[in-house]
């Protein structure tokens, strides 16, 4: 194919966007976190914060996640290469100064800065969400444990306890009462030095909405399950982010309600290109929004294969010519991502000879208990068939491991 520019992606999770942007004919440079197989191999240059290599451990991913390291590796690649703009993925979403660098350096094609402010500000947010009457999670910020607990006694327990910063999932804890909360608060506040979120708890289904905006306008694309904190695949955070099932299956009542609330957002936020809404679908059907991703989701590839798609495309017409995608769709298949983490500290063999896999890290690495090893993608023509094989191959994976 015919390259049609050159695109700097950014970011934490970027095999699936390079392998779009490659499709979409771009030539690919990516400042990443892992440094994984599959990356290096369609990108024509990356940098990464992990230097994989055989018999090294990849370390923990909060000693060694610095956000001031992509920008440093941005600057090297504009060095010696041209780029014509960035795609962000996870990572940055709420390290604001760094997206206004990152925008200064190169600009950040879909949303700016100023709108990752204004929807990851979580006060401005969901002060926002309320005037626009859009069903939200009770939300406050508390700056110390006695605030916490009035907080928690307006809200009445159960809730959530969130670090202000961050994302997958990490961190984040639920009290039921007010001894829970004691602990919760403390060990969130250790690290999250703004302050703590603290959520009402909405019992339902964890989903997220996958959409395409430009100039006001929103078309959704899927709305997918959320696999959170699944052990299984060792996952220790209770609320640890563990991948996506596409789509969801929900009634056309459901599906209308998320298109309801997906335009009042956009149109609100100016939101540009690919975005995703988290959302909890509560038992009486009704869709809470806990928060926005502007930037490319975990399930890119899953949406690309259920619907046919190539993201990165539909992204650039959205952000350059205003061009939203059809509102015909056919969902062909169900996709499954899974996300396996380390039970303990492991060697990895060779993981390129399998089909299915993504993520993948350079052979006899060492992964840290606790820490990702791989994606498993897997389709099926049920939501049941697709994770299914994605549980059997995830198995199969951990047998190969050898602990070390």
């Amino acid at each position: 194919m015919k390259k049609t520019g050159s695109i700097l992606i950014v970011g934490v999770d970027l095999a699936a966007l390079a392998c779009s942007a490659r499709k979409a004919g771009y030539e690919v440079y990516a400042a990443d976190y892992f440094g994984d197989l599959d990356l290096r191999n369609v990108c024509n240059g990356y940098l990464a914060i992990i230097e994989q290599k055989p018999g090294k451990s990849c370390g923990k991913f909060e000693e060694k996640y610095n956000p001031e390291l992509f920008l440093n590796m941005v600057k090297s690649i504009i060095k010696k290469k041209h780029v014509d703009f960035v795609l962000l993925s996870s990572g940055l979403d709420d390290h604001f100064d760094i997206l206004y660098e990152l925008n200064d350096l190169i600009p950040i094609l879909g949303n700016s800065p100023q709108v990752f402010e204004r929807v990851r500000s979580k006060s401005l947010f969901f002060r926002e969400l309320k005037r626009l009457n859009i069903p939200h999670p009770e939300t406050d910020i508390a700056q110390d444990l006695i605030e916490a607990v009035d907080i928690a006694s307006d809200f009445g327990y159960p809730i959530l306890l969130k670090p202000l910063k961050g994302f997958a999932g990490v961190g984040i804890r639920k009290a039921e009462n007010v001894y829970q909360l004691k602990r919760a608060f403390e060990f969130i506040s250790s690290f999250s030095k703004e302050g703590v979120l603290i959520q009402k708890f909405i019992e339902g289904v964890d989903a997220s909405i996958s959409f395409i905006a430009s100039r006001g306008k929103a078309e959704v694309l899927t709305v997918n399950e959320q696999l959170i904190g699944l052990s299984e695949v060792y996952q220790r955070e209770p609320f640890g982010y563990c991948g996506n099932i596409v789509p969801l299956d929900i009634s056309d009542e459901i599906m209308n309600k998320c298109k309801k609330i997906t335009i009042k957002i956009a149109e609100r936020f100016k939101l540009e290109g690919s975005n995703g809404i988290d959302i909890v679908i509560s038992r009486e059907g009704t869709p809470y929004v806990v928060e926005v991703n502007p930037r490319f989701q975990g399930t890119l590839e899953c949406v690309e294969k259920v619907l046919n798609v190539n993201l990165v495309e539909l992204h650039v017409n959205a952000c350059i010519h205003g061009k939203l995608p059809k509102t015909e769709k056919y969902i062909k298949c169900f996709c499954t991502r899974l996300i396996l983490y380390a039970l303990r500290r492991v060697m990895v063999p060779d993981l390129a000879v399998m089909e299915g896999i993504r993520d993948i890290p350079l052979p006899k690495v060492i992964i840290e208990g606790g820490e990702p090893i791989c994606s498993v993608i897997e389709e099926g023509e049920s939501r049941f068939s697709s994770l299914m094989k994605a549980k059997s191959k995830a198995n199969f994976i951990y047998g190969m491991l050898i602990p070390v």
